[in-house]
């Protein structure tokens, strides 16, 4: 093994004396250090810097040893680490506190072939320069099985380096679905990799309570367990074709004849786990959802509700009361024991999703308000937020609330968090408050949204920034982060594939001052290397050019390439899951006759990616229609209201019609939930196959020449799905109906014919 390891450092060498050779490297240095985010400044010098046996870490005297031993653990506890008196000239890696270093996480690293010097004038400062380091050394380090070699050889270069946003942020939903110790060690070691400093860790929900509170026991006694629920029966259903959606089964008890689901975090693990992070300087944010989410908590303390019931509304649980004292009390006591597990100045109060209608009909509310002189429901949630942030503040800490917080008033001294893409004037109004906020919002960054060939771009190119601020008001955004709901995430493995690799495109986005996605996306190949040693179970990157609805004339090739060395491509034709021993794809496979089949591709240790299902249909060329008097644009009625499906709309009036000249929801349509339905021509230039590529939130279904070319319906997030069409040059007919739930407002529509590059239908194409 330390030959091989020794052969691949070579060539790791080599790669960077040969970058030049290397098309895309020869265009954009940066490619040639698969580093991830990107420095805001890097430089290359020539030799190499050699660490082995006789290599010394020297840091000043009590400062930064927790740094440097964090690096040598990354080299296997290979090195000596020594603290204060005078360096070595040679071979040694030098910690050196820097105050001409603004930034509190800015750092200098310097590597020559004598020595590596790292400057920072903070803890954090040097750590992100120990993860940048980590990046540099070959991915097998990660593999603390293998010994390493003798020696291991870094390029020469200059590295100055700071975050453009100072929030930096992960979040990972504990409560629908349970996680180990274990794991979220894990995720806080990818998080530092990828200099993330925030840890939003939901610890509470309607589905279960996740954390001891030990004036409370009940809290986890029995807040933590449930049975099944219709979250899990789903997962249960989508596991016959994905092991990834199989229940963990660590988490699952058998009681009194139950069998229940869950756990919950000891005050001590948790405590073990905040000092885990803070030694890679993550701060670990938790969140208490309340005054809604909390029936884990009221089905075990009743006296929380103003009438006793706990039950689901029309869209969300029953909230706490707060118009009684005895609700604060709870608060304020399970807050004081969350406040000394986790030392954060942050704490999240949640304030999402409160269904207000028994407030309203409570006798005692109904007095308070009076008493209060509070107008309305959404002042009574906003007395509940701002009298708990008064005691936040009491104790030293900060609140931060989901968007909805702004309804009925808030202070400016709260952090706000948005997440609610339907409303966008939230950020902006927060800004303008002078709240500090994060930009979580939805779209793209809610990574329980199954990804697509356009996530991790979707994700890379997102501008914290909304519009409507001003520059001073636009400092107001601090930064952002990505959550992860776990409502249909039962599995490590599964979390993992929902947020790695768009993780990486957050953590760049927000990090690095310069944007190259090409440059971003070879790096990435890269990490890929390093992310399997780390057992990361990441999703695979997309076959370029498959459609899932596919059409030809006489016959067509599936041609596929691997989506990263190491893989095999396994597939079937009698409509099974294919497996590792199903038939490998190791050439062009042609088709000349209708056909259904499911492809995967399997990593090394065999574990597939997406599975593809391909329906391949024999199709004549579609005649055009003979209209010559058509008009520019295509006609567009609008149906207000919920529609489920866009089949919905067909015995349905619609309010108005317009003519319109894009394929986009457009700005005359006002309702909160609608259906709309183009109709008219495109009017194709050339006879070929058309690939249409739908992307809908909520849902729609595209027919072009009579076929039902597309089919995106239903409720869902932001997906793409493609099928195919024979056209011949001219009008051919089209009927596109979307539907959206609320929300969403996302409706796209691209294409290519016979292969090309995929490019937005033109105006000029539409035709009524």
């Amino acid at each position: 093994m330390k030959n091989i390891l020794s052969r691949k450092i070579a060539l790791v060498a080599a790669m960077f004396a040969l970058a030049g050779a290397v098309k895309v490297a020869a265009q954009d240095v940066s490619t040639r250090f698969p580093l991830v985010p990107y420095p805001q400044k890097l430089t290359t010098s020539t030799g190499l810097f050699v660490i082995n046996a006789q290599t010394v870490i020297t840091t000043p005297a009590g400062r930064y040893r927790q740094e440097a031993d964090l690096l040598n653990e990354l080299l296997h506890n290979k090195l000596t680490v020594k603290t204060g008196g005078a360096a070595s000239a040679k071979n040694v890696i030098q910690f050196i506190e820097d105050a001409t270093i603004t930034a509190d996480e800015g750092y200098r690293l310097q590597i020559t072939p004598q020595k590596i010097v790292v400057k920072a004038k903070t803890g954090a400062g040097m750590f992100r320069a120990v993860e940048t380091i980590r990046q540099l050394l070959p991915a097998d380090i990660e593999n603390k099985q293998q010994t390493l070699p003798s020696q291991l050889s870094l390029q020469a270069l200059n590295i100055e380096d700071a975050p453009v946003y100072a929030w930096r942020g992960m979040h990972l939903d504990v409560s629908r679905h349970f996680f180990s110790i274990a794991y979220l060690k894990k995720f806080i070691d990818l998080l530092a990799l990828y200099k993330f400093n925030k840890f939003h860790l939901h610890l509470t929900d309607d589905q279960g309570w996740r954390i001891e509170i030990k004036k409370y026991p009940k809290l986890t006694e029995e807040g933590a367990w449930r049975t099944f629920n219709n979250q899990d029966s789903v997962c249960m259903k989508k596991s016959v074709d994905n092991p990834d959606f199989v229940i963990d089964t660590k988490h699952i008890i058998h009681k009194n004849g139950k069998t229940l689901y869950g756990g919950f975090y000891t005050q001590a693990q948790m405590k073990d786990v905040v000092a885990y992070a803070t030694a890679r300087h993550i701060d670990i944010i938790p969140e208490i959802d309340m005054p809604g989410h909390m029936m884990a908590a009221i089905n075990s303390y009743p006296f929380l509700t103003c009438n006793g019931e706990n039950s689901w509304g029309k869209l969300f649980t029953k909230p706490i009361c707060p118009c009684n004292e005895t609700t604060f009390e709870f608060a304020q006591n399970v807050f004081d024991e969350i406040m000394a597990i986790f030392p954060s100045k942050y704490i999240h109060i949640g304030g999402d999703e409160v269904d207000r209608t028994d407030w309203g009909k409570s006798e005692v509310c109904k007095a308070f308000m009076q008493k209060e002189g509070i107008k309305d429901l959404a002042g009574l949630q906003s007395y509940f937020i701002n009298r708990m942030e008064k005691y936040f503040n009491s104790k030293g800490r900060k609140l931060i609330g989901w968007d909805e917080v702004l309804e009925g008033g808030i202070s400016p001294t709260a952090l706000v968090m948005y997440w609610r893409v339907w409303v966008p004037k939230a950020p902006v109004e927060a800004a303008k408050n002078g709240n500090q906020v994060i930009m979580s919002p939805g779209n793209p960054l809610y990574f329980d949204t199954p990804p697509d060939r356009n996530s991790v771009d979707n994700v890379y190119h997102f501008n914290p920034i909304p519009k409507g601020l001003t520059d001073k008001e636009a400092k107001g955004i601090i930064g952002a982060q990505a959550n992860l709901w776990t409502e249909y995430i039962p599995s490590e493995n599964r979390a993992d594939y929902m947020y790695m690799p768009r993780m990486t495109a957050l953590a760049e986005n927000l990090w690095s001052r310069d944007h190259n996605y090409d440059s971003y996306q070879v790096r990435l190949n890269s990490q890929y290397e390093r992310l399997g040693n780390l057992n990361v179970n990441y999703r695979l990157p997309d076959f370029d050019g498959l459609v899932e609805q596919s059409v030809f004339i006489d016959k067509t090739v599936l041609d596929l390439k691997k989506p990263l060395p190491n893989t095999t491509i396994h597939y079937t034709t009698d409509g099974s899951v294919p497996t590792i021993k199903s038939p490998e794809l190791t050439a062009p496979l042609t088709i000349s006759k209708t056909s259904y089949i499911r492809l995967a591709a399997f990593k090394a240790n065999g574990i597939a990616g997406d599975l593809y299902n391909l329906h391949y249909t024999q199709q004549a060329l579609a005649e055009p229609t003979a209209k010559a008097d058509v008009k520019n644009g295509l006609l567009c009625s609008y149906y207000p209201g919920e529609y489920k499906s866009s089949t919905l709309m067909a015995s349905a009036q619609p309010k108005e019609s317009f003519v319109v000249d894009s394929l986009n929801v457009p700005k005359a349509v006002t309702a909160p939930s609608f259906g709309l339905r183009y109709q008219g021509y495109f009017n194709v230039p050339q006879d070929g196959i058309y690939s249409f590529y739908l992307t809908c939130d909520d849902g729609g279904i595209l027919k072009v020449a009579g076929h039902t070319t597309v089919d995106n319906d239903g409720w869902h997030a932001p997906i793409e799905k493609s099928g195919q069409v024979a056209l011949k040059k001219g009008l051919q007919p089209v009927e596109l109906s979307f539907v959206e739930g609320g929300g969403g407002y996302t409706l796209k529509l691209k294409y290519s014919v016979n292969g090309s590059p995929l490019q937005t239908v033109p105006a000029n194409w539409l035709k009524h």
